[in-house]
């Protein structure tokens, strides 16, 4: 479907667009050219907001509902026909796991199809209130959504908001990152041949600059904008928008803590830690980075979990030897790498050093080992800073309000784990925590049915579930009188 000898471009409008500026995408578990891209900005945003907010205007998708549930029917089943494509691109790209990328390419038709069954299910209310007047109240379209998506999981986080927006009969804006170009225009490509889909209802284009995405969030033609990223663009993106009071859905940074009761069975969580931290090489929101031990298990958890880290296997993404890939880029590793020896000169202990590897077939890569830090002070910088990489921090604590106590340390309140046999102790200590989601016993499940969004600086609003519709939409009350019989 997309030959890599072209240049990838936007898809704006309903027509193919270039820019001015073309880049280069890079895989980075060798440094090897992926492909070129028209690389937007300003220009490609402001065509692009023109073009949804024509469509909302002049088209039926926000009025009607059964082309709405066809378009995206097609939609769906065009992505489950294209994972493997989706998969392979994004492995070269993103660099992660292969069988990653199949697993979230995989999910895109899951998305979609959870959007359609809101959308069919969403009727609004009806009531008489006395014998001559009636209220009804109905949702409606809120007009124009933008869509700002992350490069470490592009496919899933686009599909998390474009389902439940375009449902609710918006049209859409979508910046997409140039460390996934290829990867965006072949989704671009998908949607474009999607038979009862009018032009102009959604409209991509890519950026590897930082113009193109803040116009949409001050843009007063822009009436909502569903952004995932870090905390500190998170907060940028919402105080730009507040001046046009649009909507905001925002999911941000996280510190994941794993917690480990005395009882916990190891045989059971170790394998899941060494997942947490080592899934697309740490670059998750809900990566598994912090590791709470209770001092009981603490001395066992040390020498199983340090040897379970320091046999990963790491290496390109499309080789099945391969048990974590490489980071996005070498920026990445160099920024990482200094955090650990800022940890390492004031007071952390390293159980696991890990670091960049820097000799052998790999060198060329963007490969970082895993990391993992033992501290003793909960304020300490890497217990606080999202990392976004394949370290993890090591705290010891002595009873269940330590517990709790450190797994609220932080600023961020996305996602947690508690691992433990005792029932009632699982439910005391998930209500405590102060976060978005919390696993028992396990990590990193999610349904299309359940809500998934953070507590504190990890985010404002869910998406996914139930509530994902009302984020795009507004609520209009009807009320009718009947007039009196004219005699």
């Amino acid at each position: 479907m997309y030959d890599n000898d072209e240049t990838a471009r936007h898809w704006i409008g309903g027509q193919w667009r270039s820019s001015a500026t073309v880049s280069t995408s890079h895989n980075p578990a060798n440094g090897a050219v992926v492909g070129t891209y028209a690389d937007g900005g300003r220009a490609e945003a402001e065509a692009a907001v023109t073009a949804a907010r024509h469509a909302f205007a002049s088209t039926a998708w926000p009025t009607d509902r059964n082309l709405r549930r066809r378009a995206l029917t097609e939609m769906a089943a065009a992505f489950e026909a294209h994972a493997d494509e989706l998969a392979q691109l994004l492995t070269a790209e993103n660099g992660k796991l292969l069988r990653e990328a199949r697993l979230e390419a995989g999910s895109a038709a899951g998305a979609l199809t959870y959007a359609i069954a809101n959308l069919i299910t969403d009727t609004g209310t009806f009531a008489q209130t006395d014998s001559n007047t009636w209220f009804s109240s109905l949702p409606e379209p809120l007009g124009v959504v933008a869509v700002i998506v992350p490069w470490h999981s592009p496919v899933a986080l686009f599909l998390r908001a474009l389902g439940p927006a375009l449902a609710a009969g918006n049209t859409v804006v979508v910046k997409l990152p140039g460390q996934t170009a290829l990867t965006n225009a072949l989704m671009a490509r998908i949607i474009s041949q999607v038979p009862s889909l009018p032009a102009g209802v959604v409209n991509m284009f890519t950026e590897s600059g930082n113009s193109g995405a803040p116009y949409l969030a001050a843009s007063p033609d822009v009436d909502a904008v569903s952004y995932t990223g870090s905390t500190a663009i998170g907060r940028l993106v919402v105080a730009t928008g507040a001046v046009t009071l649009k909507r905001m859905t925002v999911e941000l940074s996280g510190r994941t803590p794993m917690v480990l009761f005395e009882d916990a069975d190891l045989d059971h969580a170790l394998p899941l830690l060494t997942l947490a931290l080592t899934l697309g090489a740490g670059q998750l929101c809900t990566a598994g980075s912090r590791i709470l031990v209770h001092r009981s298990l603490a001395d066992q958890v040390r020498e199983r979990l340090g040897a379970a880290l320091e046999s990963v296997v790491v290496g390109p993404g499309d080789d099945e030897r391969s048990r974590m890939g490489p980071l996005i880029d070498q920026n990445a590793v160099q920024r990482v790498d200094h955090l650990v020896e800022e940890s390492l000169a004031h007071g952390g202990k390293a159980i696991v050093r890990g670091g960049p590897v820097t000799d052998g077939p790999l060198a060329a890569g963007a490969f970082y080992r895993p990391s993992l830090i033992e501290v003793t002070d909960p304020d300490a910088d890497l217990v606080h800073e999202e990392i976004f990489a394949p370290v993890a921090t090591f705290e010891v604590f002595d009873d269940e309000a330590e517990a709790v106590e450190r797994a609220n340390a932080t600023q961020y309140g996305l996602a947690a784990a508690v691992f433990t046999r005792d029932g009632d102790r699982a439910r005391r200590v998930s209500r405590a925590i102060r976060a978005g989601t919390v696993w028992t016993n396990s990590w990193h499940l999610h349904d299309e049915g359940f809500p998934e969004g953070g507590f504190k600086q990890s985010g404002i609003g869910r998406l996914r579930g139930p509530l994902s519709l009302a984020e795009f939409q507004e609520t209009k009350t009807y009320v009718h009188v009947t007039l009196p019989e004219a005699f």
